[in-house]
């Protein structure tokens, strides 16, 4: 275990808040199999998180109040946990970005980038859909149902692809991402349970929310690509071999971790579909205990 932890603030909810505390200062600049095309990759995943996790947190509480689900206590402690466990996420990815920034890479000035993405997409998003009677607060929730859903696949694909694993050779570095992935597991329906409980299960939601996991997943595609691809520019390793082992980490038909998330993220589209659908209780138990969690 690569870092003080701290569980706090239960709320009486059905998993924890851990307070988390990782030294990234030993951290080495490609910490990825010594790679800086796989290193790269995953930091512009990194860059992604501050901003966005802050929107998932922003996105919750504008609606914890509804009057539909505003007396639900047990809704109501879950909520407070995911807005903790995202709370801490966003400190530990700002404390690795920092890292990356000391070694010569401009996270700080991708994260400032993904959060005007997020904040003109809402906006068009919200204009578009305002003539049908599709609000801010539906936008943004809807946005964060989807996202959430993609969050909770990837770090099932971390949980579960050995070959993935093996590449993590900082163990700080796998520690963290490790422990995230274990979170958005234990976390996944919370934002669904909001949506639903807010705007119900009709024809209407439905296509809300598969709608916005299209929408969501091609901006998110372009985005973390563009990110990839001005890293290793900057870095001067823009080559054939990064493009390649990008290529077969993230998109390889046997290991890569994109293609290899397909499935769970088609689950998303069948009607009455539930994120608790995908049982991963076991698989978090399992990693729980081999990270002291």
């Amino acid at each position: 275990m690569n870092a003080q932890v701290k569980i706090t603030n239960r709320a009486g909810a059905s998993f924890p808040v851990r307070r988390m505390s990782f030294d990234f200062d030993q951290v080495p600049e490609y910490w990825m199999n010594g790679s800086a095309g796989l290193t790269h990759f995953m930091t512009a995943l990194s860059a992604l998180f501050p901003a966005g996790e802050k929107f998932f947190i922003d996105s919750v509480r504008a609606v914890r109040q509804h009057p539909a689900i505003k007396d639900n206590e047990a809704l109501q402690k879950e909520i407070s946990a995911f807005i903790g466990q995202e709370a801490m996420h966003t400190q530990e990815h700002v404390g690795f970005n920092a890292s990356a920034q000391r070694h010569g890479h401009d996270v700080e000035r991708l994260d400032h980038y993904t959060d005007r993405v997020i904040q003109t997409a809402r906006k068009i998003f919200a204009a578009v859909g305002k003539p049908v009677g599709i609000t801010q607060e539906m936008v943004d929730l809807t946005a964060t149902t989807a996202l959430e859903h993609f969050t909770a696949t990837i770090a099932s694909q971390l949980l579960t692809n050995q070959h993935i694993q093996e590449l993590m050779k900082d163990d700080t570095m796998k520690t963290m991402w490790l422990w995230h992935a274990i979170e958005e597991n234990e976390h996944k329906a919370v934002a669904y349970d909001v949506f639903e409980g807010v705007f119900g299960k009709g024809l209407k939601s439905y296509l809300l929310r598969t709608t916005s996991l299209v929408a969501a997943m091609v901006t998110l595609f372009f985005v973390q690509s563009y990110f990839v691809l001005r890293l290793l520019k900057e870095d001067l390793q823009l080559s054939l071999q990064s493009l390649k082992e990008i290529y077969t980490y993230g998109y390889s038909p046997s290991k890569g971790i994109i293609t290899g998330m397909g499935k769970e993220m088609l689950m998303y589209f069948k009607p009455g579909f539930h994120p608790n659908d995908h049982d991963t209780h076991s698989l978090l138990q399992s990693w729980k205990q081999k990270l002291g969690l």
